[in-house]
């Protein structure tokens, strides 16, 4: 009668175990790093509320766009080179979602900003926000996410989309553009 498992049966569970190990792993730090980037996104919502409420209390003559960009001086401490950011799906943003300039925020994140020569309907301009600076993945809907500028207000990218498309936006297949209101609302990445 066997009393012990012997070299060889102990060798292969410790390789099954590591194997699991290694699958598991990856699966649950990449759900980590996203729920705490969703939740960065989700902390700077009140500083943009606070930035638009400076912007629209300025009782001068400077355009909406110099008020702007004022304001937002006291949040930039530099400018960075710019870095590629991809769509959800893979694929690379058209024109509307690329940017120029990059700034580096006084929490290490990247913000870039672009108003419309010409506002498209109300929206004067986007804002992206890169909540964990140009440290990778740099994807709309992971790390990247973005707000509509008007002369009035900020909304996230889809806000006025309804859930189903805003989650569709938000998966695999989509931009990720859709995630900066989603993961407001309570959405998660699937």
């Amino acid at each position: 009668m066997k009393k012990a498992f012997t070299i060889i049966e102990v060798s292969i569970l410790f390789v099954i175990f590591l194997i699991v190990a290694c699958l598991v792993a990856p699966l649950s730090l990449d759900d980590t790093i996203q729920a705490k980037n969703t939740s960065r996104w989700r902390n700077v919502q009140g500083d943009f509320t606070n930035i638009f409420y400076s912007v629209n209390t300025q009782e001068d003559n400077t355009t909406f766009k110099d008020k702007f960009n004022s304001v937002l001086s006291g949040e930039i401490t530099g400018d960075i080179k710019p870095y590629k950011i991809t769509f959800l799906n893979g694929t690379f943003p058209n024109n509307t979602y690329r940017f120029n300039e990059y700034k580096t925020t006084t929490n290490n994140a990247v913000i870039a900003v672009k108003f419309f020569e010409k506002p498209q309907g109300d929206i004067q301009g986007l804002l992206m926000y890169d909540v964990n600076g140009s440290s990778k993945p740099n994807v709309w809907g992971k790390d990247v996410f973005g707000l509509n500028i008007y002369t009035d207000k900020f909304e996230p990218f889809c806000k006025n989309d309804s859930v189903s498309v805003q989650k569709q936006g938000c998966s695999k297949d989509g931009t990720g553009l859709c995630c900066s209101n989603y993961y407001l609302i309570g959405g998660s990445f699937e």
